[in-house]
């Protein structure tokens, strides 16, 4: 089938009420190498929403009839690197060329697609930037100076919530069965709306403390002060135990 007898369908589609995934899952079914891309379906729909019910291409002024030029690819290139949060119909206007060649350009192209903005807690400054680099830059000068003692000096912490209940994953709920037997079924379980958040310090030793914080409580500049001030008395109580020890063994020998 050509573009313009899937148009044909599309607007098919549309007018049974149906959506842009229902027309997309039933193409590809049943045209799985030729039926148009998602974008080009949603393209129609918002032209046939506006009122623009003709499945023929539009006119317009100026347009080649060979639109994949160089001179396009340029342009195309420079607008994207000028602003890469650009849709495809508005490079389209821009050029008065259609999403589906802007489409094809990009991806074949410049092997280019687009993503969604990964979502972080929060964006850092220059300066906590610059920080992090500074901070990283003295370890690893401590490092190669006395590994070990680095090693021996360097807590690191972590925070993770822990839920009253975590049900067992398909790995961990693997059983060996025999050729001839069914695979093993169990119901489908979800974790435990209760839970804790959990903060862990560790060094080369081992876990030096835990401490819990129950789901609702406020997490703020004082909390985390008295936790450091925690940390300092642990990290004191282990090296009087780990001296004791030493002083035992050493006697021994």
């Amino acid at each position: 089938m050509d573009k313009k007898e899937f148009r044909v369908l599309i607007k098919y589609f549309f007018l049974k009420g149906k959506n842009t995934v229902e027309a997309k899952t039933w193409l590809d079914a049943e045209f799985p190498d030729t039926a148009p891309g998602k974008l080009t379906i949603k393209d129609w729909y918002a032209k046939f929403r506006r009122g623009e019910m003709s499945t023929e291409d539009g006119e317009r002024s100026g347009r080649p009839n060979e639109v994949v030029t160089n001179e396009n690819i340029k342009k195309i290139h420079k607008m994207i690197l000028n602003d890469h949060k650009l849709k495809l119909n508005e490079i389209a206007d821009t050029l008065k060329i259609s999403t589906e060649r802007v489409h094809h350009i990009i991806h074949e192209y410049f092997g280019m697609r687009k993503h969604c903005a990964k979502w972080v807690p929060h964006e850092l400054t220059f300066d906590q930037k610059q920080r992090r680099v500074d901070d990283s830059e003295q370890c690893l000068e401590m490092i190669k100076r006395n590994k070990l003692e680095f090693l021996r000096r360097y807590v690191t912490v972590d925070e993770t919530w822990l839920h009253h209940f975590t049900p067992k994953s398909n790995r961990q709920s693997s059983e060996w069965t025999a050729h001839d037997e069914p695979a093993p079924k169990r119901g489908k379980t979800q974790q435990s709306a209760g839970k804790v958040m959990a903060s862990v310090f560790w060094d080369a030793y081992g876990i030096i403390f835990m401490d819990y914080i129950k789901k609702g409580r406020t997490i703020n500049s004082d909390y985390y002060i008295a936790l450091l001030d925690r940390l300092k008395d642990e990290i004191a109580e282990k090296q009087i135990v780990l001296q004791k020890w030493y002083r035992k063994v050493v006697g021994s020998l």
